[in-house]
C-alpha cells in the first residue's frame, strides 16, 4: 500500500506541474496585446504585387550593342553601298542563324520567338534529341544504356543486444542474459540485358554474424557466388521486340510503353533532323524573296525618280512660257503640272523609305546589325528567260524529295514497329529462368591451412557446396484488355498517319499545279509588261518630237505617269517571276539543292573514327557469308523506297480543241528583258550617269536536271486538259502579242537623264531603259 501511495504522489505532482505550465504559457499569450493607431499593411501589399526579375545577367549579342540607329529619309549622310550576291546573302544568313529565322513572324504581336521559344527550330534540335533521356523523347545513346551492364554493391554493418526471458529461446543462455550479436552484410552483383531480351547477373553475397551465443564457431562468415539468367519465350521475347521498345524487364507497362528502343530513337532523331531541314528550307526561301523585294524596291526607287524628273522639268517648261506670256498655256496647266510634280516627289520619298525598310527585312534573315555602316543593295538581276519544266518529272521529285513526306514517312515506319511489337506484348509472359550457385561458410573470410569449414572463401573455391535452380515463371493477364487496348490504338494512328500521307501527296500536288501554273503565268505577265513600257517609250517619244502648242501638256503628263506605271509594273512582274521560280523549287523540294545547301552533323569524338576505322578494316579482310538472312528487316535506306507510276499518258492526252489547234506564236526572244549590268560602287560625289546600254546576258538561272534548258523555244504548246470530262470552253478568237521590233534598246533623250538616284546609291545599278523606243526614227 506505501508503494501505490508513492506512486499516486508522484502521479499528481506530475500533474500539477503539467498545469502550472501550461497556466504560465496562456500568461505570457500575445493575444491580449493591442497596438495604438491604424495598421499599416502596405509593405506587404507592395512586396506581394511586385514584379520580380530573375538573377540573369547574360551578356548582350554583339549584333545589338554595335549596331547604329536605323537609317531613315531625314538621314543626309550618304552611307557606302555594299553590294551582295543571292549566294553570298543565302551563305550569311545560314552561318548567322543558330536560331531559325522567319520572315512571316517578324512585327507580329504573334511572334513565336517571344510566345513559344522552346520550340523555335534552331541548329541545337538535332543535340537535343540525340541527348533525350525522358520518356518519349529518348535518343540513341540514352536507348543504348538499357543494355549497359550495370554494378551494384552494399555493406552494412550492424550490433544488437537482446535479454533474453528464458532458456529455450536464448540460444543456450541462461533466463535474463543479454544475447548479444554483432552483423555484417556484403553484397554486390553485375548485370547486363541482352539484345534478345535475356538479361544475366552474377551475385556475390558475404553474412557475417558474430554472437554470445554456444555454436559451432563464435563468429561466422556465410554466402554465396551465384548466377542468374532469364530469357522471355513470349511476350517480349525477341531481338525485335527489343530493339523497339527496349527490354522488357525495364518497361514501366503504361507507362513507356514500346517506344522506348534504339530503333524509335533513331526515327524520332530523323524526324528532328526532318523538322530542322524543313526550317532551313524556308529561311532559304525567305531570303531568297527578301533579296528580291530589295531589287524591287531599288528599281521603284529610279522609276519614281525619273518620273520626278520628267515631271519637274515639265513643270520648268509651262511656267516659262506662262511667264513668257504664251497663250497656249495657264495658270491651271502650271498647277496641274505642280500637283503631278509633288506627287512624284511623294512616291520618290515612299520608295527610299521602302528601301531602307526591306534591307532591315534581309539584315534580320541574314543575321547582320541594323546598322553597320553601310546599304545591302542586290548585285544579281533576276533571270528573264523563260523555264520550261516538265510535269511528270516535277511531280515525280516532288513525290520523292519533298522534305514532309519523308517525316510523315518516318512517323508511319515508327507507328508499324510500334504496332508489330505491342502485338507481342498480347501473349502471355513467359520466361524462362535459370541459376547456379557456389554456397561458403568458414570461421574466417580469409586465411591459410584452416580446418574444415575454417575459411569462407576457401568453401567456395573449393566448390563442395552448390546448388542449381531451372524452371519457367508465367504471368498471365486474363483477357489482355490492356495490351489489346494498345494494339487497337497503334492501328488507328497507322491508319490516320497512312491516310494523312496520301492527302500530304495529293496536297502536294495542287501546290505543284498552282506554282506550275504561276510560273507561266508571270513570264507571260512580264512579257507583256515589257510591251506595255515599250509602247509607252514611244508614244512619250513621238509626243517630244510634236510640238507643245499642238498637243495639251495634260496629255504628255498622262504618258509619263503611264511611263512611270508601265515600269512599276514590269519590275514587280519581273521579280514576281523569279519568286515563282523559287516557289516551283520548294514545291519540287528542290530548293536547298538549287542553292547548294547540305545538311550534315558535326565532327565526331576522335575515339569514334578510331572505332569506325576498326571495324572497316575487319570488314574489308572478311570474307563474304553465304545463305545470310538479315532479321529483322531494314527500316531506313539511302533513298526512297517504291516508286513514282502515273497513268498512261496517252489516255490523259487532250481531244482536238478548237482553242488548242493554233498554237499561239511566241515573240522573238531577243526582246526579252535581258538582265542588267553587275553593279560597282561609286562615290557619292559622282556626277550624274550617262544613259547605260542593256547587255544580253545568256546564262540563265541554274535549273534542276529534271527541266527542259532555259532557252527560247519556237512555240509554246497549249496545256493539255488531263480529264475528257473537263468541259471544255467555248472557243474565243485570241489576241494576237503586241508585235515587237528586233532591234537593241535606244538610248533616252538627254533631258530625262539626270536623276538623283546618283546622289543616293550611286550609279551602275539602275538600267535607264525607262524610255525606250525614245530614239527611234518615227
Amino acid at each position: 500500500m506505501s508503494t501505490n501511495r508513492k506512486w499516486i504522489r508522484k502521479k499528481w505532482g506530475l500533474s500539477v506541474i503539467m498545469m502550472a505550465g501550461i497556466g504560465i504559457g496562456c500568461a505570457n499569450s500575445r493575444s491580449d496585446v493591442s497596438y495604438l493607431g491604424d495598421p499599416n499593411i502596405s509593405y506587404y501589399r507592395g512586396h506581394a504585387t511586385e514584379i520580380d526579375y530573375p538573377a540573369v545577367d547574360e551578356p548582350l549579342a554583339p549584333e545589338v550593342v554595335s549596331s547604329g540607329p536605323p537609317v531613315t529619309v531625314r538621314d543626309k549622310e550618304n552611307l557606302p553601298i555594299r553590294d551582295i550576291t543571292l549566294q553570298h546573302a543565302v551563305q550569311t544568313s545560314l552561318m548567322n542563324s543558330q536560331i531559325i529565322r522567319s520572315a512571316g513572324t517578324f512585327l507580329s504581336t504573334g511572334n513565336a520567338l517571344y510566345t513559344n521559344p522552346n520550340n523555335i527550330s534552331s541548329v541545337y534540335d538535332p543535340a537535343i534529341q540525340e541527348s533525350g533521356v525522358l520518356f518519349g523523347g529518348r535518343g540513341v545513346e540514352a536507348a543504348l544504356s538499357a543494355f549497359d551492364a550495370q554494378f551494384q554493391t552494399s555493406m552494412i554493418w550492424g550490433r544488437d543486444e537482446q535479454a533474453q526471458n528464458n532458456t529455450a529461446f536464448g540460444g543456450g543462455l541462461g533466463a535474463g542474459a543479454a544475447l548479444t550479436q554483432e552483423t555484417g552484410a556484403f553484397s554486390s552483383s553485375l548485370s547486363k540485358s541482352f539484345g534478345h531480351g535475356g538479361s544475366i547477373s552474377l551475385n556475390h553475397n558475404v553474412n557475417y554474424r558474430g554472437t554470445n551465443a554456444p555454436s559451432l564457431f563464435p563468429s561466422v562468415y556465410t554466402g554465396n557466388l551465384q548466377l542468374q539468367y532469364q530469357l522471355p519465350l513470349l511476350a517480349g521475347a525477341g531481338t525485335e521486340f527489343t530493339r523497339i521498345a527496349g527490354p522488357i524487364g525495364q518497361s514501366f507497362g503504361g507507362i513507356s510503353g514500346v517506344s522506348q528502343g534504339v530503333v524509335i530513337a533513331r526515327i524520332n532523331n530523323d524526324i528532328t533532323l526532318a523538322n530542322f531541314e524543313t526550317s532551313v528550307r524556308n529561311l532559304v526561301k525567305d531570303v531568297e524573296d527578301a533579296y528580291w523585294d530589295l531589287y524591287l524596291a531599288y528599281q521603284l526607287f529610279d522609276v519614281a525618280t525619273q518620273a520626278k524628273n520628267s515631271t519637274d522639268e515639265l513643270r520648268e517648261y509651262i511656267n516659262l512660257r506662262v511667264e513668257g506670256g504664251a497663250r497656249e498655256f495657264t495658270r491651271a496647266d502650271l498647277h496641274q503640272a505642280e500637283d503631278q510634280y509633288y506627287a512624284a516627289e511623294t512616291a520618290v520619298t515612299n520608295a527610299r523609305s521602302s528601301i531602307y525598310e526591306l534591307e532591315i527585312r534581309l539584315r534580320r534573315l541574314m543575321g547582320l546589325p541594323v546598322n553597320d555602316g553601310e546599304i545591302l543593295r542586290p548585285q544579281e538581276s533576276p533571270v528573264s528567260v523563260e523555264l520550261i519544266a516538265d510535269w511528270y518529272g516535277s511531280l515525280t521529285e516532288a513525290l520523292t524529295q519533298r522534305v514532309e513526306l519523308r517525316q510523315q514517312k518516318w512517323n508511319i515506319k515508327s507507328l508499324q514497329l510500334q504496332l508489330r511489337a505491342s502485338e507481342s506484348l498480347t501473349r502471355p509472359r513467359l520466361d524462362f529462368v535459370g541459376g547456379y550457385q557456389v554456397n561458403g561458410f568458414g570461421d574466417d573470410l580469409l586465411g591459410y591451412n584452416d580446418p574444415a569449414l575454417g575459411n569462407y572463401y576457401q568453401t567456395v573455391t573449393d566448390g563442395d557446396y552448390t546448388g542449381w535452380n531451372l524452371g519457367l515463371q508465367m504471368r498471365w493477364d486474363i483477357g489482355f484488355r490492356s495490351a489489346k487496348a494498345q494494339v487497337q490504338n497503334y492501328e488507328l494512328r497507322l491508319a490516320k498517319a497512312q491516310k494523312v500521307l496520301q492527302e500530304q501527296e495529293e496536297e502536294i500536288s495542287h501546290e505543284l499545279a498552282v506554282a506550275f501554273q504561276d510560273l507561266a503565268r508571270a513570264y507571260q505577265a512580264t512579257e507583256l509588261s515589257y510591251n506595255r513600257m515599250n509602247a509607252v517609250g514611244e508614244e512619250i517619244y513621238y509626243r517630244r518630237l510634236r510640238n507643245l502648242e499642238v498637243d495639251p501638256a495634260d496629255l504628255l503628263l498622262r504618258a509619263i505617269i503611264r511611263k512611270g506605271e508601265a515600269q512599276n509594273a514590269y519590275y514587280q512582274n519581273l521579280v514576281g517571276y523569279n519568286k515563282a521560280i523559287t516557289t516551283f523549287q520548294l514545291r519540287k523540294g528542290a530548293l536547298l539543292r538549287t542553292h547548294g545547301v547540305m545538311l550534315e552533323e558535326g565532327g565526331w569524338d576522335p575515339a569514334a573514327y578510331e572505332d569506325a576505322k576498326f571495324n572497316s578494316d575487319a570488314r574489308l579482310h572478311a570474307k563474304p557469308a553465304k545463305r545470310t538472312v538479315q532479321e529483322p528487316e531494314a527500316f531506313a535506306g539511302n533513298a526512297p523506297f517504291g516508286g513514282v507510276y502515273f497513268a498512261n499518258q496517252e489516255e490523259l492526252a487532250p481531244a482536238s480543241d478548237p482553242l488548242n489547234a493554233a498554237p499561239m506564236p511566241v515573240p522573238p526572244t531577243e526582246m526579252i528583258p535581258t538582265e542588267t549590268v553587275p553593279m560597282q560602287p561609286v562615290p557619292m560625289d559622282t556626277a550624274p550617269m550617262d544613259a547605260v546600254p542593256t547587255k544580253a546576258v545568256k546564262e540563265p538561272k541554274p535549273v534542276d536536271p529534271g527541266d527542259l534548258p532555259a532557252k527560247p523555244i519556237p512555240q509554246v504548246e497549249a496545256a493539255p486538259v488531263q480529264n475528257r470530262n473537263v468541259p471544255k470552253p467555248m472557243p474565243k478568237p485570241m489576241p494576237k502579242p503586241m508585235p515587237k521590233q528586233n532591234k537593241p534598246a535606244p538610248v533616252p533623250p538627254a533631258e530625262n537623264v539626270e536623276t538623283s538616284s546618283t546622289d543616293i546609291f550611286g550609279k551602275g545599278f539602275i538600267q535607264q531603259i525607262g524610255d525606250v523606243g525614245g530614239t527611234a526614227n518615227p
